[in-house]
């Protein structure tokens, strides 16, 4: 039996998902209540640094700018290390979360507080209301597995899909090396 969606969780993208927002996607779950699902894709990194978008960010350091989901693409929500010093941030799980107080932000990274490393930015995001979720888990869209903080920092966008197929082991771990391309089967 696969787990349960709760904050603090992934979701995998089953390999022949063709949803061109979600194939491949492992969606890192912010939020988890009973009226919806809010949740960003860790993997869908856009070619622009967060210094485009925002110009009161002036620090040197490259921060990178991931594709959230395809809701609010007018919207930048960012995940963090440092819920400890920015105030207003949401625990997700041990070690890391979700937004917190912008301004501050902001100076603690013109600062060199906070490090490219220990923050990433996402324009829109991945929403589900009540019951829409559960139905595509029903249908066998997504595997939920735990969601540890490498995920949304070390590990390598184009690698990452496999790599948390892989860490849930068994027949997740054979599933992992399905090419992308079903041509390749």
């Amino acid at each position: 039996m696969q787990p349960k969606v709760a904050q603090g969780k992934i979701l995998i993208a089953q390999p022949f998902m063709d949803d061109s927002f979600f194939k491949r996607a492992v969606v890192g779950i912010t939020e988890h209540r009973k009226d919806g699902t809010v949740g960003f894709i860790l993997n869908k990194p856009v070619k622009a640094e967060i210094q485009e978008l925002i110009p009161a960010i002036t620090s040197e350091d490259s921060y990178s700018v991931f594709y959230g989901g395809p809701v609010a693409t007018d919207t930048i929500h960012y995940i963090h290390t440092k819920g400890e010093i920015l105030e207003e941030s949401t625990e997700i799980t041990k070690g890391l979360y979700w937004g917190g107080n912008f301004e501050k932000l902001i100076f603690l990274m013109n600062s060199g507080v906070i490090r490219s490393q220990e923050v990433r930015f996402y324009i829109g995001y991945s929403g589900w209301s009540e019951g829409q979720l559960d139905g595509e888990l029903e249908s066998g869209s997504w595997v939920v597995s735990d969601w540890f903080a490498n995920y949304a920092f070390s590990s390598k966008s184009e690698k990452l899909w496999s790599e948390t197929l892989t860490h849930k082991g068994n027949t997740y771990s054979v599933i992992a090396h399905i090419p992308p391309h079903n041509s390749k089967n």
